[in-house]
C-alpha cells in the first residue's frame, strides 16, 4: 500500500501492508539489533519487523534490551511486541553489516530465532569485594 510517488524499489524493501494479527507480524522478516534512540532516555537494542514506512504512526519492535543486552526493568516479557510512538523517538540506527544493501538501502534480514534471554541470575550475584568495602566504611 505504497502512497503516490513511492517507487517499486521502495515497496520491495519495506513491508508496507499492515499485519492482521501478531502472528502475521512475527512471520515478517526481521532487522536484528537496531538501535532505538529515545528522546530523553538511554538507547535500546530492538528487533524491527522490517523497515518502518514514513506513514507509520508508531515503530513496531520486539526483543527490547539495553545496549549491554540486559532487559530494562519495565519489560515484563522480552518477546512481547512493543509499539513506540514516533514522538518519543529521536532516531533509529541500523548498524552497518546488519544486512546486505539493495540500492544503498538496508535490506530486511530473514526471520531468525529470537535472541536468547539474558541470564537474570548473573545480575543477582553479590559482589563480595564490594560488600567488604561497604562494611569497612
Amino acid at each position: 500500500m505504497a502512497g503516490p510517488g513511492a517507487s517499486a524499489h521502495h515497496s520491495r524493501v519495506t513491508d508496507l501492508q499492515a499485519p492482521l494479527t501478531v502472528s502475521d507480524l512475527r512471520a515478517r522478516s526481521m532487522i536484528r539489533a537496531a538501535v532505538l534512540h529515545l528522546a530523553d532516555d538511554q538507547p535500546l537494542l530492538v528487533d524491527l519487523f522490517g523497515l518502518p514506512s514514513p506513514s507509520d504512526p508508531v515503530l513496531v519492535c520486539t526483543n527490547v534490551r539495553s545496549l549491554t543486552g540486559k532487559r530494562p526493568v519495565w519489560v515484563d516479557h522480552v518477546q512481547s511486541v512493543y509499539y513506540f510512538p514516533w514522538v518519543h523517538i529521536r532516531f533509529v540506527e541500523i548498524p552497518p553489516g546488519i544486512g546486505e544493501t539493495v540500492g544503498g538501502v538496508p535490506a530486511v534480514i530473514e526471520a531468525a530465532p529470537p535472541s536468547p534471554m539474558p541470564d537474570l541470575e548473573a545480575d543477582l550475584e553479590i559482589d563480595e569485594d564490594f560488600l567488604r568495602r561497604v562494611r569497612e566504611v
